[in-house]
């Protein structure tokens, strides 16, 4: 495959997408195109300082928006797209986060009533420092503060689902969305499974870092200059996200309660791992089980993101998944700068 176009796509407000699904495409792209695409963080840009609470500057249903979607010629229900990150730059020098009523894991919600009464919203504004490499916490009841590693993200991406639906962007589910976990980094390679024809990518969301699990429902949100090389494979299905790294392989669930998204993860990694080896499929479930790893997305969104992780190395001559293509694009990306 020749290396194609790079595209470079910059949403007004008034085109940024709030499903996956139920779209018009922005632009459509072929199979092996660089993409660079400015995303706008989970509160459109309009949280800014501490006295922006959210529930008083946004407006419901108009959050985490996302840029796109990118039809993908040739792309078809029974492919699989796969999506390299090439790079996740901050837009800004700052980045924000914040506390809701009834959101988050540990406050009363919709799905889990409670008497006690709402958490405080407040607002939380962090200096981020491209040079650096550093994002700084402030705290807002005190003088602290301190300096964690930037690590940028991109909390949601996805295709659109399938049997006509449309889906807000707030939910993570097997056609992507918001899975909100820091694994999806510049490096990494994204499996989806493509459910209509043009697959219809898009993504946004992006956080400056985030921790395990997401336990207050919201990263340190930042605007994001994002680029992805992406690549078409035919008539190979995907049903969950996967994810690859130069050292990994990762499957993603997508559910409530937790433990069953966790079941999802680990059922389809020790498939992928005993299809690549040739493993028998309880030794390899033996095996990831012991040396395995469970990371969280959230614990937030309407279903939960739970991950289940190999190393390569573990693994018995393993064949290169998706006939090598991370390699491929992480090669493809690098050439283009």
């Amino acid at each position: 495959m020749t290396a194609m176009d790079t595209i470079t796509y910059r949403p007004a407000r008034d085109e940024l997408a709030y499903t996956f699904g139920g779209r018009m495409p922005v632009a459509h792209v072929r199979s092996g195109d660089i993409l660079q695409v400015h995303t706008e963080d989970c509160f459109g840009g309009l949280v800014r300082g501490p006295a922006d609470l959210p529930s008083q500057v946004c407006r419901m249903p108009y959050l985490n928006p996302v840029s796109g979607p990118f039809f993908v010629e040739d792309a078809e229900p029974g492919d699989t797209l796969a999506v390299h990150l090439a790079a996740i730059t901050p837009a800004r020098n700052w980045g924000v986060s914040s506390t809701f009523p009834h959101f988050g894991a540990l406050t009363g919600t919709f799905h889990t009533a409670t008497l006690q009464p709402p958490l405080e919203e407040r607002v939380w504004v962090y200096d981020i420092d491209r040079h650096a490499g550093t994002v700084r916490f402030h705290a807002t009841a005190s003088d602290h503060c301190v300096d964690l590693p930037l690590d940028p993200m991109i909390g949601t991406i996805g295709v659109a689902p399938g049997g006509f639906e449309a889906r807000s962007t707030i939910v993570p589910d097997s056609h992507g969305g918001n899975l909100d976990t820091p694994q999806l980094r510049a490096g990494t390679t994204l499996y989806l499974g493509v459910n209509v024809h043009g697959a219809m990518l898009a993504l946004g969301d992006g956080h400056a870092r985030q921790g395990e699990g997401e336990a207050c429902g919201v990263g340190v949100e930042i605007a994001t200059t994002t680029t992805l090389a992406i690549e078409v494979i035919k008539s190979t299905p995907t049903v969950w996200p996967r994810l690859e790294t130069d050292t990994s392989i990762m499957s993603v669930g997508c559910a409530r309660p937790l433990e069953d998204a966790y079941r999802i993860a680990h059922r389809d990694l020790v498939a992928w791992a005993s299809t690549l080896t040739g493993l028998d499929e309880l030794d390899t479930y033996q095996l990831v089980s012991q040396a395995g790893r469970a990371p969280i997305g959230n614990v937030c969104d309407p279903n939960y993101t739970a991950l289940a992780a190999v190393d390569k190395t573990l693994l018995p001559d393993p064949t290169a998944a998706y006939t090598g293509v991370h390699a491929r694009l992480r090669q493809r990306a690098a050439g283009r700068g």
